[in-house]
């Protein structure tokens, strides 16, 4: 069953994010005259409709989940821009063994160099967005953890029954537990996408005559020094040590 189908069949369905929260239901779609799925619109609760674009789903068994949009972009800078320093590295070699002309080198470059440039300035205003979440899941964690210790200070005074404390409990630790993975997923995604802006690609972009130089300098086998001389002391022994 295709992925269409299986959204045209969950229509009235739940949606949930990544981390299980439940966002929604499917209230209607957007579709192509051919058929295709362009869009889906999502009933968050205070009826208000979201419309997302259908590549941002995913059907998992009787789950509907919206992938993470800040997750989704950073993924695909993470792979666009090494991908374009090794083309614009490529084609530098290119114009050093002369297989393509100067001129031809500067266009692409300059191309390839305007291209970098944009990008860049994506990735760095993505990474504030990833800083502002990161805060938003600091601030949550703190939060239920301060709901904690209140759920915990009423039932030690008795203000809570056993069993209500229990269901509180468990979702307060459930809730706890999504945003910590969600927080340091965040964390991971700016940390990759800050060190390929710093140029932590080195093993991709490096020059084949780089790479043979240093393969050359780690088979040569570094001058031993001489062996330090070995001095014996005599004692001569007169008479009266025999």
């Amino acid at each position: 069953m295709t992925q269409d189908s299986n959204l045209f069949l969950s229509v009235g369905k739940q949606v949930k994010d990544e981390y299980g929260r439940i966002l929604g239901n499917i209230t209607s779609l957007a579709v192509n005259p051919n058929g295709r799925i362009r869009s889906v619109y999502i009933e968050q609760g205070n009826s208000s409709l979201i419309k997302h674009p259908v590549e941002s789903l995913k059907v998992d068994g009787s789950e509907v989940i919206l992938l993470s949009e800040i997750k989704m972009e950073t993924a695909n800078l993470c792979d666009v821009i090494p991908l374009l320093w090794r083309k614009d590295q490529a084609l530098k070699e290119l114009v050093d063994k002369k297989k393509i002309s100067p001129e031809v080198y500067e266009d692409l470059h300059n191309n390839f160099d305007g291209a970098l440039n944009q990008l860049k300035s994506e990735a760095q205003a993505l990474i504030e967005r990833l800083n502002k979440e990161t805060a938003k899941c600091t601030q949550e964690i703190k939060e239920l953890n301060y709901a904690l210790v209140h759920l915990e200070i009423e039932h030690e005074i008795g203000k809570i029954d056993e069993q209500s404390y229990q269901t509180a409990l468990s979702t307060v630790q459930e809730c706890l537990k999504r945003v910590n993975i969600e927080k340091s997923d965040l964390e991971a995604m700016k940390n990759k996408l800050s060190n390929i802006l710093l140029g932590e690609t080195t093993p991709q972009t490096e020059t084949k005559e780089e790479t043979a130089k240093k393969s050359t300098a780690q088979k040569t086998p570094s001058p031993s020094l001489p062996e330090p001389p070995v001095v014996v002391y005599v004692k001569e022994l007169g008479e009266s040590g025999i």
